[in-house]
């Protein structure tokens, strides 16, 4: 286990990398899409709707691209889900609309509809077509805190209806995860951005950076100054692996390693010849499958338990596979081993259900050589800033149906209360809240 430890940057040529971080599904012909649309039964009660956590009328959306309308169509979709643009490309349609579509069960072929949702959206964003306007100003100003999804989509109902809204952000651009955690090939050509601008070209909407709730701006502060405030900070924390080895080079948290390969050109971040990657979610798959396009020579996945528990769809599992990630299920780390301040292998236990159901380890153990390890192992969120002003479930932020806290002016949704990690989840969670403060704090 002691070779030389092989990280670099630039394993492949600049045409290469950008042949592999490029688009990962091609979006759909004018052609294509009116024939894909004229598939859809267009049911009367579509079970396709009550799918979807936004509730997108899909049938609507649709039947208007089938007749022509991509105008109408878009603003079917948007007036749901106003991030139906990022939602068509990184929202795991496979077990929502799609798993629901009536086409899935007789023939196991549903309408592609998450691919007829970007085809209406971004012909409305390239034609730089606005279906929204401000309502009249009411005066009443709202602070949010974190211009992720969840953040977005409640500021731009907000000023819809005539609100002011003042977005703090704790780093140097807008989009959350959106921008610094989601693979750069379900994001490509900057979309996070142009999502972005277009979401506040509404109005009444400004954005303040580098403001972190805690040292910039506090809760209590907001409350005093505003109306009404929401909180959409995401999860800033990673949980730690819980094994011996202390901090060596070469092991880093998956996240960081997403956001680099968000932000720096792609040529510039290194990968190691072989990378392990521990954790079972989306963020393990975006890790693994962009170390393996980045030149990486061998990269394995590892998580504790079996293909059906891990939180990764099938489809995202495959999509990892076929980029030549390898998957070991049934294994624990143990401890993380060194050489010469650097990582250089991980040590394994297989692991399997004991008779009470609990996750055991076994005496059966492997070792896998690494030059760079990947913890994506969950996320988790600081509470610190809160000053212990709310109430808090299950290590997040509680919540009611309108995404209030126990305080009643505050407001929360996205990774930071519970529910499910999707970007789709966080747009209501933002446009229930939305909602819900209109009401309380009137125009």
């Amino acid at each position: 286990m002691n070779e030389v430890r092989d990280v670099a940057a630039g394993r492949l040529g600049a045409a290469e990398l950008a042949a592999n971080f490029a688009d990962m599904h091609p979006p759909l012909t004018p052609a294509q899409a009116v024939v894909e649309a004229n598939r859809c039964y267009f049911c009367h009660d579509a079970p396709c709707i009550e799918a979807c956590p936004t509730g997108i009328d899909v049938p609507g959306f649709i039947r208007r691209i089938a007749t022509g309308n991509l105008r109408g169509s878009a603003q079917t979709i948007l007036d749901a889900n106003i991030m139906g643009g990022s939602c068509a490309r990184v929202c795991p349609t496979e077990i929502l609309c799609e798993r629901a579509c009536v086409h899935t069960a007789q023939e196991g072929q549903p309408i592609r509809i998450g691919a007829l949702q970007r085809h209406a959206t971004d012909w409305l964003m390239e034609q730089e077509i606005a279906p929204f306007t401000r309502a009249t100003p009411t005066g009443r100003r709202v602070a949010v805190v974190g211009a992720g999804p969840a953040g977005l989509a409640c500021a731009h109902r907000l000023a819809r209806h005539g609100h002011d809204v003042t977005i703090y952000e704790a780093r140097p651009k807008p989009g959350g995860l959106n921008e610094y955690g989601i693979a750069a090939y379900k994001l490509a050509d900057e979309f996070a951005q142009r999502e972005v601008a277009f979401i506040l070209s509404v109005g009444g909407i400004i954005i303040e950076y580098d403001k972190v709730l805690g040292r910039d701006v506090t809760l209590q502060g907001l409350r005093r100054d505003f109306d009404a405030v929401f909180l959409g900070i995401g999860l800033a924390d990673t949980k730690p692996l819980g094994v011996p080895g202390g901090p060596l080079a070469g092991v880093r948290d998956a996240v960081d390693f997403i956001a680099e390969l968000r932000q720096a050109p792609k040529e510039r971040v290194e990968v190691g010849r072989r990378v392990v990657v521990i954790g079972g979610g989306n963020t393990a798959i975006d890790a693994a499958t962009q170390a393996r396009r980045l030149g990486a020579e061998d990269v394995t996945i590892v998580y504790r338990r079996g293909p059906g528990q891990m939180t990764a769809t099938h489809a995202e599992q495959e999509w990892a596979q076929i980029n030549g990630v390898r998957i070991r299920h049934w294994a624990a780390p143990l401890r993380v081993l060194e050489h010469d301040g650097a990582v250089s292998a991980v040590a394994f236990a297989r692991t399997y259900l004991g008779a009470d159901g609990r996750l055991a380890l076994s005496e059966d153990r492997f070792t896998l050589a690494a030059d760079m390890v990947l913890k994506a192992i969950g996320q988790a969120l600081i509470p610190g800033p809160l000053d212990g002003a709310m109430a808090m479930f299950d290590g997040r932020i509680a919540v009611d149906a309108d995404r209030r806290t126990s305080l009643a002016d505050v407001f929360a949704g996205g990774d930071c209360v519970p529910g499910p990690d999707l970007t789709v989840n966080a747009v209501q969670d933002g446009k229930l809240a939305a909602e819900a403060i209109h009401r309380q704090i009137g125009g």
